[in-house]
């Protein structure tokens, strides 16, 4: 069966002539054909959006802090590009292929929302091509001298025979010019020595110069949520003293033995974990909490204890969860606050490790601090402050002794805990912790 007289022409008209197919193999021999090959591979590979990611279900924006890479810097797949800063934590944003960066679409310090264009990257791009392009790119500067020494045909190479013979003419002159920009950058040195010393000005004494600084998300939202504590909690603090011989004496024992059998240093806040937790068993109410419309009106009793243990880092402070402290011992504790405060440290928390907590301690004694009344962090009701170990003479079976002493501060919150059930928990901590062994048989 013929195809109609149509359809034969278009198939006529597809087919290319001799001649075409010589001129489209020599247009593809040419330089400008290879040029433009290369470019239609890049744009084949396409071109990626990365946008703000999801940071979690409580923040949907925050500051752009910095760039890690630069404008043409390769990255690869997972690859840290920038560093968004929230009011809880730092959140990374990672390249999802290798690639190299165009175009940043958004600048630092910029507020910038989940979903929101961040930057644009090519995702085809490869080493070696941005190798190539770098190599294409240099011998343009020094003309004379690259090209010689590059790859070169037999012919190019016999001719820069003789140019080498004028070269000993020019190398008098050659240092002669080198000798002349020397100077330049010294002249550059120069006034940046001068503007440190009009920076240092300032600290100069009698100074009555200001200086404003902006806060960062993470301050304003600490600033935020301790007035709401003080606006909201019907707080009150309550002070015991604590005589701390047992617990030091029991760590000087056996503190050697843990960390070559754990690896884990045996400090103070795993004990006053433990006892808090333990404590909680006769007053449930400290591990409660409030809920509900106009200040509150249920009260939540939990059965689990997730201690917030308060971390100082340079951007402000921060109260990683220790979870489930009630079914751990000591040195359980010990060990998830060891990683806890790692993770602080090196700006690693993530949401999930502050999120929740139904009870905080707070050691300001870390710090030099004898007494102080920390604030509820709210939803809890209570918090424990816990400062330095100071030698001080007490009566012990009606002789002086000298004994290292510290001050423990209870803040609760008044509207759940009334003043019997809240001294009641802290000497119950008090005697825990003077005597240790009461904790195995609480």
């Amino acid at each position: 069966m013929r195809a109609p007289a149509a359809a034969r022409s278009l198939s006529y008209a597809a087919k290319p002539s001799w001649s075409s197919y010589q001129a489209l193999q020599s247009q593809q021999s040419s330089p400008a054909y290879q040029s433009r090959q290369f470019s239609m591979t890049r744009s084949m590979k396409g071109e990626e959006i990365i946008k703000v990611p999801e940071m979690a279900e409580s923040i949907s924006e925050g500051t752009l802090k910095q760039f890690s890479k630069q404008v043409g810097d390769r990255v690869e797949q997972d690859e840290e590009i920038a560093t968004i800063e929230t009011d809880k934590i730092d959140v990374a944003v990672n390249a999802p292929t290798a690639g190299v960066i165009l175009e940043f679409l958004a600048n630092e310090e910029d507020n910038v929302v989940v979903g929101q264009d961040l930057v644009k990257i090519d995702a085809g791009a490869q080493a070696s091509e941005s190798g190539e392009s770098k190599a294409k790119d240099e011998p343009k500067a020094p003309a004379s001298e690259s090209q010689e020494t590059s790859s070169q045909p037999q012919g190019q190479k016999e001719e820069s025979k003789p140019a080498q013979e004028k070269k000993p003419e020019k190398k008098p002159e050659q240092p002669k010019e080198e000798k002349k920009p020397a100077p330049e950058p010294k002249q550059e040195k120069k006034p940046e020595k001068k503007s440190e010393a009009e920076e240092s000005k300032p600290t100069a004494p009698g100074s009555r110069e200001e200086r404003r600084v902006k806060m960062n998300r993470m301050r304003l939202r600490i600033a935020e949520r301790l007035k709401q504590s003080q606006n909201t909690a019907a707080s009150l603090t309550t002070f015991n003293e604590v005589d701390m011989s047992g617990l030091m004496e029991m760590r000087k024992l056996y503190k050697d033995e843990i960390l070559k059998k754990t690896g884990t240093k045996l400090g103070f806040m795993g004990a006053f974990s433990k006892a808090a937790s333990l404590a909680m068993k006769e007053i449930p109410a400290v591990n409660a909490s409030i809920e509900g419309p106009n200040g509150g009106d249920t009260i939540v009793y939990r059965d689990f204890v997730d201690i917030s243990v308060a971390v100082a880092t340079p951007k402000g402070l921060v109260t990683p969860v220790v979870r489930n402290a009630e079914s751990l011992d000591m040195i359980g504790i010990e060990q998830e606050i060891s990683n806890l405060g790692k993770k602080a440290r090196d700006n690693k928390l993530t949401i999930e490790d502050m999120a929740g907590g139904t009870f905080t301690i707070s050691n300001g004694g870390v710090f030099g601090s004898l007494m102080g009344t920390p604030i509820i962090n709210l939803p809890q009701t209570a918090v424990l402050g816990l400062h330095a170990i100071k030698d001080k003479p007490v009566a012990i079976n009606g002789k002086v002794e000298i004994r290292p002493m510290m001050y423990l501060a209870l803040t609760y919150d008044h509207r759940i805990l009334d003043g019997r059930e809240a001294v009641t928990f802290l000497v119950k901590i008090k005697e825990m912790i003077e005597d240790p062994r009461k904790m195995l048989l609480a």
